[in-house]
């Protein structure tokens, strides 16, 4: 039986979140940014290839006044968070090439973590036409 080399399927999800009216001294706390990287995976069934690095942020004198950027690769992709306690704000991504995840504990889990009022959460399919077979 010859294999359909024209089928696609979506390679993964990817979840957006911007939260606003967070706690200043939350996103100020690169402890608690390592803290989510290191737990979030597992809370969402996923496997760290690497433990998280995160990095405090100078203010740029542009639009970033400053904070803590931090990430962690896994198996199914990546997880980061980027924090402007100076504007109540954090920056998240969570993408996986696993076809759903649970959005809600995700947002739910980071409003609690950084105290935030607001989210604007996107929700997008990744590869929507990533080859279900090798193509070489």
């Amino acid at each position: 039986m010859e294999e359909n080399k024209s089928a696609t399927c979506n390679f993964g999800v990817h979840l957006t979140l911007d939260g606003y009216g967070g706690d200043p001294k939350k996103l100020n706390d690169g402890q608690l940014v390592l803290r989510c990287l290191n737990e979030l995976p597992e809370k969402l069934g996923m496997s760290k290839l690497i433990e998280p690095i995160v990095k405090e942020c100078a203010d740029n004198q542009l639009k970033d006044p400053g904070g803590y950027s931090g990430i962690v690769m896994i198996a199914e992709s990546h997880i980061s968070i980027h924090t402007f306690p100076a504007r109540k704000f954090v920056s998240i991504d969570v993408y996986t090439c696993k076809n759903d995840m649970s959005n809600d504990f995700i947002v739910n889990y980071f409003k609690e973590n950084f105290g935030l009022e607001d989210t604007e959460v996107n929700f997008i399919k990744r590869g929507t036409k990533y080859p279900v077979c090798n193509l070489v």
